[in-house]
């Protein structure tokens, strides 16, 4: 095994055509970055455009940067403006989701411990005004 995994976060397949998401990117890098102990994915938000769920851990810890652009975050029943570079960490049985600003957001997500698929509970329609 290589000591190092170099990768593109573009190069990684984008899963939200598969659940019908057009306003969102994610692309997971965990496998292809061959990560053992952590995840790593990448997340783009169209413009004023809110996750259409929320979700929280059973295990794993996430922390999330935003790269550019504008974002809220509602965790548990607060908001927070995000802004470039801004990081949160969140606990992982901490309901949570994200809305893009009015020039939609880029972010990385990055959780420990690495759990594979299986370790969120998501709840549609969890943020409504």
């Amino acid at each position: 095994m290589a000591h190092y995994t170099k990768l593109n976060l573009k190069d990684v397949e984008d899963q939200a055509p598969k659940f019908g998401l057009d306003d969102l990117e994610f692309r997971s890098a965990r496998v292809p970055l061959e990560l053992e102990n952590s995840g790593l994915s990448y997340l783009r938000i169209a413009p004023n455009v809110r996750m259409p769920f929320g979700h929280r851990h059973n295990v794993q810890e996430e922390v999330y940067v935003l790269i550019s652009g504008s974002a809220r975050l509602k965790v548990e029943e607060e908001v927070v403006e995000l802004k470039p570079l801004d990081a949160v960490r969140i606990h992982k049985d901490t309901m949570r989701n994200f809305e893009g600003g009015p020039e939609g957001a880029e972010l990385i997500a990055v959780g420990a411990p690495h759990t594979g698929p299986g370790d969120a509970d998501m709840v549609n329609g969890w943020w409504a005004d």
